[in-house]
């Protein structure tokens, strides 16, 4: 799986602009089974990913996509999960 993070480069004013188009961006994908998991950092500097186990250049094309393109820069680390507590277990080899 990837965990992905997008840190804003620009103000939260422009981010907060691009939120409709992000979420729906975020929805397409939750719903095809690439996402797992995402959520607003604290304090709201940036935001993470959970992504799907998927060949990388699909996920750069994906994340080329997000309308967040314009307002922040994104990092992409994969993580071979190969312990999980029971409740995340799926997690395990995506």
């Amino acid at each position: 799986m990837y965990v992905v993070y997008l840190n804003y480069f620009r103000p939260v004013e422009e981010v907060e602009a691009l939120l409709d188009p992000h979420v729906a961006w975020l929805n397409r994908y939750f719903d095809s089974g690439v996402f797992i998991a995402a959520g607003r950092k604290d304090p709201r500097t940036s935001g993470v990913l959970l992504v799907k186990d998927i060949d990388r250049a699909r996920l750069d094309t994906i994340l080329a996509e997000d309308p967040f393109v314009a307002v922040a820069h994104y990092e992409v680390t994969k993580v071979n999960v190969t312990r999980a507590a029971e409740e995340f277990a799926v997690l395990k080899g995506i």
